[in-house]
């Protein structure tokens, strides 16, 4: 007899989906802090849209990440938009999402440049302080998750890391 897990109340849904914006909020208004709040304290940011994925783990590596971007003046005006968050439960104190995710910024006259178009695809985890996010993965909108559709080869579609981007540190993934 296979054991499903069991499913989430309105008020996990909630509290991963409050997680999910404040992760956005935080990082879009320069509170490093908050943002690292979001991970769990071994939590891990993984950017897998790039030639070469670099990983970010743990409060004091997501803290650097989060403080380069705000002091980039580059980024001043980004905004996340999050949207069709789906959650699934992942055991009894895990979770599984996955999210569109599209990043405007809004610097001199529009239109305004989208610098990502993608998808989230999260791990959370239930800690004292509410659920966290215990790995965030993010995808370009490309290469596997589009393999069902026609004209879609479904490979991976790596693309150079921008050079604005370089001094974000992590480590090389994978």
């Amino acid at each position: 007899m296979t054991q499903t897990a069991p499913d989430l109340t309105p008020d996990d849904r909630w509290q991963i989906t409050e997680t999910i914006h404040r992760y956005a909020w935080a990082l879009d208004t320069g509170d490093a802090d908050g943002f690292a709040a979001c991970f769990a304290a071994d939590g891990e940011l993984l950017w897998d849209a790039f030639d070469v994925p670099y990983s970010w783990r743990g409060t004091a590596e997501l803290l650097k990440f989060a403080a380069h971007l705000r002091d980039m003046p580059t980024t001043a005006g980004r905004q996340h938009h999050v949207s069709n968050i789906l959650i699934e439960p992942d055991g009894e104190n895990n979770a599984r999402s996955r999210s569109y995710v599209a990043v405007v910024v809004r610097q001199g006259d529009a239109p305004f440049p989208t610098t990502v178009l993608g998808w989230y695809e999260d791990e959370f985890r239930r800690t004292d302080a509410g659920w966290r996010i215990a790995r965030r993965i993010i995808r370009d909108w490309s290469g596997p998750v589009l393999a069902g559709l026609a004209g879609q080869t479904g490979e991976r579609e790596a693309r150079e890391m921008p050079q604005v981007l370089a001094g974000l540190g992590g480590r090389r993934a994978g």
